[in-house]
């Protein structure tokens, strides 16, 4: 599929072809690797058409359910000159509405829906503007990182089927045909809020929420934690937070270090004692 450099005249075929263009051709080849290889209508030297696996259809989404010689029509996500390479998704014109909805939607965008399901790695929602989705409950949906702030035990205590819910509009999720969404990016950061006033040196008092090899996690505010390294834990050198600590620890720990940036708290308790 790689473009030869000199081979002009498919580079003069690629420029006349844009992102959002619906275009035509004739499957060549399937593979479970690289998926559909088309031959697009105007160039039959070769195929310079790929629909990817995910791309096929939401329906069935599998490329070998395609025979060669078929003609299809798919939308063009992505042109590559140097490749040689134009991609395209037969999802576009299988479900064009859907597709143009999605397509349509800017990160930061403020989306109002109802919970539709809630499965066990996120849930769905029923937009109420958008189109419905042809295999999943709604076209929107919520990974459990998204749903808040705080750390997710079940997610049926933050959402319930049939509770209207506005969420901010992450991402065009090509793969499934989903709206990503942010249920907590409409509540403040806990963390932001809580580091505006902290500096480095500070004392506060916290409690042991998870050890791990390298250390201990300390909640020192609500939905803020912070991480005491091995080498922070005690005055002398430990080999496990075990030797020291226990889960639900009330402790002590000065603050070393703040990531804003990556939401970070870097904790010690040896310079606490």
């Amino acid at each position: 599929m790689g473009a030869v450099p000199d081979d002009q005249a498919s580079r003069d075929f690629l420029a006349g072809i844009h992102v959002g263009d619906l275009c035509s051709g004739t499957v060549a080849e399937i593979t479970r690797s690289h998926g559909v290889a088309v031959t697009l209508d105007g160039f039959p030297a070769r195929p310079l058409g790929i629909v990817s696996q995910a791309n096929v259809s939401w329906l069935w989404n599998d490329a070998t359910a395609l025979e060669a010689g078929r003609r299809i029509s798919a939308e063009v996500t992505a042109v590559d000159p140097d490749e040689g390479r134009v991609r395209l998704a037969m999802t576009a014109t299988e479900n064009p509405e859907l597709w143009a909805f999605l397509a349509s939607r800017r990160r930061g965008e403020i989306l109002s829906g109802t919970v539709a399901a809630i499965e066990r790695f996120g849930v769905f929602v029923s937009l109420d503007d958008g189109p419905d989705h042809p295999v999943f409950p709604g076209v929107g949906f919520i990974t459990v990182a998204e749903l808040s702030w705080r750390h997710v035990e079940a997610m049926s205590d933050v959402v319930q089927v049939g509770q209207h819910i506005s969420c901010e509009f992450l991402q065009f999720d090509d793969w499934n045909g989903e709206a990503r969404l942010s249920l907590k990016a409409m509540q403040p950061d806990p963390f932001a809020a809580f580091v505006e006033g902290l500096a480095v040196g500070q004392r506060l008092q916290g409690q042991v929420t998870k050890l791990v090899p390298f250390g201990a996690f300390v909640r020192v505010a609500d939905s803020v934690e912070g991480l005491v390294h091995l080498r922070e834990l005690a005055p002398a050198p430990v080999e496990t937070p075990e030797d020291v600590l226990q889960v639900g620890d009330e402790v002590t720990v000065v603050v070393t270090e703040i990531d804003r940036q990556r939401r970070r708290l870097a904790l010690s308790r040896r310079q606490a004692s």
